[in-house]
């Protein structure tokens, strides 16, 4: 009996049709932002950006700390920039990571998340990196936003919010 090649129909024993892949650098890459909660604590802005498939994906505001900054000093500039809404940092709510390619590079991503007070402006989405802006009821933001961290990230701040007010879900009810 012939002896098996590895790969069904491989004319040459112990080779296999492998795609070369480039090798891809590897770059860091930290960001802040975070979930902005309204005067009244019962609404959250957030920003929606078109998906490659032009499906619009909503998301916490955040954006890439600038030399010189610290994480909280880049949550209130990109959520200004962002959302045009003025926020001050009330507390930090946690550290997502994650990887992803882009431009032939692979990117470990870190971003700093905090609990975020407006204090004024008006939403707006002049940034051209965002497509909408929203003020959506607490409530609503685990059907709302794309990604899963960020939804995990928004129940600890709402029980957070919830201990600190002594209520259990500062969003339920509200329009």
């Amino acid at each position: 009996m012939p002896s098996s090649s590895g790969r069904s129909g491989d004319a040459r024993p112990g080779r296999r049709n492998r795609r070369r892949r480039s090798r891809l650098r590897t770059v860091d890459e930290t960001s802040a932002g975070g979930l902005v909660i309204d005067s009244a604590g019962v609404h959250a802005a957030i920003i929606g950006r078109l998906d490659r498939r032009r499906r619009l994906l909503w998301s916490l505001p955040k954006g890439h700390i600038e030399p010189g900054e610290t994480p909280e000093e880049t949550a209130q500039r990109e959520v200004a920039e962002e959302t045009g809404i003025i926020a001050k940092v009330a507390q930090p709510i946690g550290v997502i990571d994650y990887w992803f390619v882009a431009d032939n590079r692979r990117v470990h991503k870190t971003v700093h998340h905090f609990l975020l007070d407006a204090v004024g402006g008006a939403l707006s989405d002049e940034d051209v990196e965002v497509t909408e802006v929203a003020w959506v009821p607490l409530g609503e933001l685990d059907e709302v936003l794309a990604y899963a961290d960020e939804r995990r990230l928004v129940r600890h701040a709402v029980a957070l919010l919830g201990s600190a007010t002594g209520t259990a879900d500062p969003g339920a009810g509200t329009e």
